[in-house]
């Protein structure tokens, strides 16, 4: 097995590496309205949809619709299978890195 064979790769892609990132900075059950990640991100609205799609479907988002007021507002946050699929990533990563050092200095 090759190292890279542990990197999900729902996690990988860039950008969703990003979102999952700035929502794993979060306290567990807190959230970030669509609106205040995608500044955060400086993505544009149809690419992080797009990338929010795909966390949602693997269940590492949850986006919820709601209204305050009459403004629809969209809140994203980690679920907790997202924050331990974050954690697997950046454990796998470190793991391939501490190796690449290893492999640098025979």
């Amino acid at each position: 097995m090759t190292p890279s064979a542990d990197l999900d790769p729902v996690i990988h892609a860039q950008a969703r590496l990003r979102v999952v990132a700035a929502l794993s900075a979060l306290p567990p059950g807190d959230h970030m309205t669509f609106p205040y990640l995608q500044k955060v991100l400086d993505m544009t609205a149809g690419n992080l949809s797009v990338h929010l799609g795909k966390l949602e479907e693997a269940r590492y988002v949850e986006i919820t619709k709601t209204h305050q007021g009459r403004r629809p507002v969209t809140y994203v946050a980690l679920t907790s299978r997202g924050r331990a699929a974050f954690d697997d990533y950046t454990a796998a990563i470190r793991a391939l890195l501490d190796g690449a050092a290893v492999t640098e200095h025979p």
